[in-house]
């Protein structure tokens, strides 16, 4: 009984640490310029057997769903801070790079992988399935906080939180022909479109589930929500795969529903996301790490193949991919170096590689470690570089600006008010209006601005200032009111030339009227 306490508080002891060093890695990551799950890996690596001896570790089943598991929270906090008034601009070559790319990227690596590895032409593609998609953890944690173009951005997020489902599809289908006696190739189009479309349809029908509950479940303590936020994510995945669908997809789909929707607690369920997929994140890269042993990993032979296939996944399958994916679409030349650049491997194809090895194929194992080997040689050239290549290719725009604070609220519980936090654009009725000029709806306060980081006591006299972030105290039948109102653009000018005048009026019909004057 003493002993198995002791093993109990050596594991969370153990936790704990790797939680600690994983978050203090982060710092040093953008001190280095390294992504930070480089670092986890790193420090998984260390911490196993190979290297400091705290850890053995080589359970793969743990490993696979540990991965999944964050995963599905990675997907579903990338999917809630994606706006999708971005995204539906960028739908067209998002898909396409998260299909056809997909193939032809797979397709690529595979005649390479027969080639480097020596292994059978049904075992090549295998390989290049495992290492065909671009990784969601991997992009939405090099994007983050970066100023690279909107557009740029919503394309590398949306094709990386939607390519997973090819790869995995790609992945199995190709396991069962090495594996079955007697496989269906009709069946596997079938599995396709099943996969994709349950997977799509059960992504947009609990996404809006989930935000029609949140919004009206009254609940006892803020901190709930949250938690009845992510219960929506794993509902969502469980179904969808016990289904035979595609979890994943269904999972990004349900939490853009989310995101873009008017939620209670929004701040809360949001910042919640973000800390959980971080710890996420933190733990599924030190596992992975774990998993790998260096002697077996850093031996010539692997490092020579590693290298060779991730010179070539990089330089000649992903850009070729994206160019053929995006032929007749509005891209230019340097935006598609960007997007091959950036099309960044990490946690999926460690994830994918480990069902081989569960399924027993052969060369399993040399496949893990070359695909381990290709991800870090990915995640640390190509991700430490891709704000330089933005910028020396114009394709950064203005600096994000995030707000420098932090708003801690206590629990209303079931009182009939919520505090909304808004930030001001530049092309709002209200910039450059004092707060007395200014009629808010009945029962809101404007409690506090923040101003470049700078509290601001609100008063009457008080102008309101383009990226200022008002925090405003609203009951709930007036909160529909206050966002019509705080959404109100500013009226256009009349046009003067000459002695004729254009004059638009009654706009809130929305309809132009011109006179002649």
């Amino acid at each position: 009984m003493i002993q198995g306490a002791f093993n109990v508080d050596y594991f969370i002891l153990l936790t704990a640490f790797l939680l600690i060093v994983g978050v203090i890695t982060t710092k040093f990551s953008s001190k280095l310029g390294v992504p930070a799950l480089v670092l986890f890996i790193i420090v998984g690596m260390m911490a196993g057997s190979d290297g400091l001896g705290f850890i053995y570790f080589d359970n793969v089943k743990y490993a696979q769903l540990i991965g999944i598991f964050a995963l599905v929270i990675i997907l579903f906090e990338g999917g809630l801070q994606t706006k999708w008034g971005t995204v539906r601009k960028v739908v067209k070559p998002s898909l396409s790079l998260a299909t056809l790319g997909v193939i032809l990227t797979s397709a690529l690596v595979a005649v390479s992988a027969k080639l480097i590895l020596d292994v059978s032409w049904l075992e090549a593609f295998l390989f290049g399935a495992i290492v065909g998609s671009t990784d969601a953890a991997a992009v939405f944690a090099v994007l983050k906080g970066q100023n690279i173009k909107a557009r740029m951005g919503a394309t590398l997020e949306a094709e990386s939180g939607t390519n997973d489902p090819m790869a995995v599809f790609l992945t199995l289908s190709f396991i069962e022909l090495l594996t079955a006696s007697n496989p269906s190739y009709i069946g596997f189009i079938g599995s396709f479109f099943w996969q994709m479309g349950i997977g799509l349809l059960l992504g947009l029908g609990l996404g809006k589930l989930a935000s029609y509950s949140i919004n009206k479940i009254n609940l006892d303590s803020s901190g709930l929500y949250p938690v009845f936020a992510m219960a929506f994510a794993l509902l969502t995945y469980s179904i969808a795969a016990l289904m035979g669908a595609s979890g994943l997809l269904a999972v990004y789909v349900a939490a853009l529903i989310v995101g873009n929707n008017e939620l209670t607690y929004r701040q809360s369920i949001f910042r919640f996301n973000e800390g959980f997929a971080w710890m996420m994140q933190i733990l599924m890269f030190i596992i992975l790490g774990l998993l790998v042993f260096p002697g077996q990993l850093f031996q010539w032979d692997i490092m020579l193949k590693g290298l060779l296939l991730s010179v070539i996944l990089i330089v000649v399958a992903r850009p070729i991919a994206v160019f053929l994916s995006t032929l007749g679409m509005d891209f230019s030349i340097k935006e598609k170096v960007f997007l091959s650049w950036a099309g960044l491997r990490g946690a999926v194809p460690i994830v994918l590689a480990t069902f081989p090895m569960i399924a027993g194929i052969p060369n399993a194992q040399l496949f893990f470690n070359v695909v381990f080997f290709v991800v870090l040689t990915s995640t640390l050239v190509q991700g430490s570089t891709i704000t330089m290549l933005a910028k020396k290719l114009d394709l950064t725009g203005p600096k994000k600006i995030a707000p420098i604070h932090s708003l801690e609220l206590v629990s209303i519980g079931k009182a009939n008010a919520e505090i909304i936090e808004f930030q001001v654009e530049e092309d709002l009725d209200m910039v450059g209006k004092t707060l007395a000029e200014l009629e808010f709806p009945d029962k809101t306060l404007i409690n506090a601005i923040i101003r470049a980081g700078i509290l601001v006591t609100p008063s009457g006299d008080t102008v309101i200032k383009d990226k200022d972030f008002l925090y405003i105290l609203t009951s709930r039948e007036s909160k529909l009111a206050l966002e019509e109102f705080l959404k109100k653009k500013k009226e256009a000018e009349p046009i003067m030339d000459g002695e004729e005048t254009e004059v638009e009026e009654d706009t809130n019909n929305k309809e132009e009227i011109k006179e002649t004057v």
